[in-house]
């Protein structure tokens, strides 16, 4: 495999990191002689309010494991295990604390992830047929292979139905590490991970919802299908008013929890709905608003010359309803999508994910469990599945379509980047942990695949940033 990108480019996304650029301008220029802000500037990626950012998932992960290995351990546990109840004229739910977080908290988090899929194949790299095809065979590779690791080690045993636990990756943690080369590796690099990171997580959901339901109660799912047919039909309409698709949102979600397929499933689904158009075109708007500007001006000079207070008032009221109506016009510019990525994405960054980690990471360290992993099936599986399968699985799937002739390497992009990007696709944490609860009653086995995942991340993390840093100091040479 050569390490030149193609020579015919493909159309694909190229969003930069989510921070404001003077900011970043500002923070590249104390580099120069602080150290401290060089530290920062490589740390900014994790903490970037514009996208789900993996920094916070990081410090509520390490304290996490703090605490469960400290004398405070069991009181943590035990606190996250206690039950809350939900009750409404005879009708109760009732759920622990860590799944009131998993079940009501995280499908926020999916929303968003099915949010961007909507955004990919509507005018992202999977817009176009042959932009589509790399990220997608990535993500047959970066799925097929990692099973296959799995099984190979776990294939007829009591844990051969964690196969789920290596399907997908953490968008977070992948894009927050591809970040940190923003200014060194072309844009495609991060529009391909992020391609793949959709893909990969449809995937995963998928598996969820085939693979680890248990039961279906279908007048639920009756219950959900209509609420998500009013969502529909509100769209149709061009239903502007937020309330009422926040009530059959909710509806959609308690119809998908009490069905028996899990919650997140109801985010995913509505993320893909959100429309990715704005009501109202720039040039739209501005012809619109014209003839208001002018009625705007016309009343702020009447008022200023009213020869009295009633008058004024009158002309001010006028006013403030030309400003109310160009308000509306300019909120009909933003498009839903990403107006709704935009309120929720530092509530999942900064408060669902950590919330996660610390509810869900319980992993207690000790020479015991440690030595039993050496020897375990499960941890083989999961380590060598996440670690070896994904950036082995992308990296040949993605070859074998380029060599096919029905994908085309990216403009800029090497082979070396697109192992990379592999790479960082191993970091299993959020979805691989919300699996292993999910494939596994025994605790024990949850414990064991936590600690697996978390050694895999950890290996394909240090992996990725190595491929990736080796390609961006080689593409810095060459430009040099």
């Amino acid at each position: 495999m050569g390490e030149s990108g193609s020579a015919g480019g493909a159309s694909i996304r190229t969003d930069t990191i989510a921070t404001s650029p003077r900011l970043s301008g500002r923070v590249a220029a104390r580099a120069h002689h602080s150290p401290a802000a060089a530290l920062l500037r490589r740390l900014e990626p994790f903490f970037a309010i514009g996208e789900v950012s993996g920094g916070p998932l990081l410090i509520a992960t390490i304290a996490a494991l703090a605490i469960v290995n400290s004398p405070w351990g069991g009181a943590w546990s035990a606190a996250w295990d206690g039950t809350i109840r939900l009750s409404y004229t005879g009708h109760a739910i009732a759920r622990s604390a860590a799944e009131w977080v998993n079940d009501a908290l995280m499908p926020l988090f999916f929303l968003i992830i099915g949010t961007e899929v909507k955004r990919e194949f509507a005018k992202g790299s999977l817009s176009s047929l042959r932009t589509a095809i790399f990220p997608v065979a990535g993500a047959i590779g970066g799925l097929v292979v990692p099973i296959a690791f799995f099984l190979a080690f776990n294939a007829g045993t009591a844990t051969a139905h964690g196969w789920g636990v290596v399907a997908a990756m953490d968008t977070a943690f992948s894009l927050a590490i591809v970040a940190m080369f923003t200014t060194r590796l072309p844009d495609a690099v991060r529009a391909v991970l992020l391609a793949f990171a959709a893909i990969d997580d449809v995937f995963g959901l998928l598996v969820i919802a085939v693979a680890y339901t248990a039961s279906l109660a279908p007048a639920y799912l009756l219950l959900a299908g209509a609420a998500y047919a009013g969502i529909v039909l509100l769209l149709r309409l061009r239903w502007v008013a937020p309330v009422p698709y926040v009530l059959l949102g909710l509806l959609v979600w308690a119809g998908v929890l009490g069905s028996g397929v899990h919650p997140t499933i109801a985010g995913v689904a509505i993320g893909l709905l959100l429309p990715t158009a704005p009501r109202l075109s720039e040039r739209r708007f501005a012809d619109r608003v014209e003839e208001p500007l002018e009625e705007l001006r016309a009343a702020q000079v009447a008022a200023d010359e009213a020869p009295d207070d009633a008058t004024a008032q009158e002309h001010r009221h006028r006013a403030q309803k030309r400003l109310g109506y160009i308000h509306e016009m300019a909120a009909a510019t933003d498009e839903p999508d990403e107006r709704l990525v935009r309120i929720l994405t530092p509530w999942v960054s900064y408060v669902v994910l950590p919330l996660f980690a610390l509810s869900n990471v319980r992993i207690h360290f000790s020479g015991e469990m440690v030595a039993q992993a050496l020897h375990s099936p499960l941890a083989a599986g999961i380590v060598t599945g996440l670690a070896l399968g994904k950036p082995i699985g992308f990296l040949a799937a993605t070859w074998i379509a380029t060599r096919l002739g029905a994908a085309r390497l990216p403009d800029g992009v090497t082979w070396r980047m697109v192992l990379g990007i592999g790479g960082v696709a191993g970091i299993g944490f959020t979805i691989s942990l919300f699996i292993a609860e999910l494939a596994f009653a025994d605790a024990t086995q949850v414990e064991m695949a936590a600690l697996s995942v978390l050694a895999a991340s950890l290996l394909s993390g240090l992996f990725g940033y190595l491929m990736l840093w080796g390609a961006a100091s080689r593409r810095t040479e060459d430009a040099e």
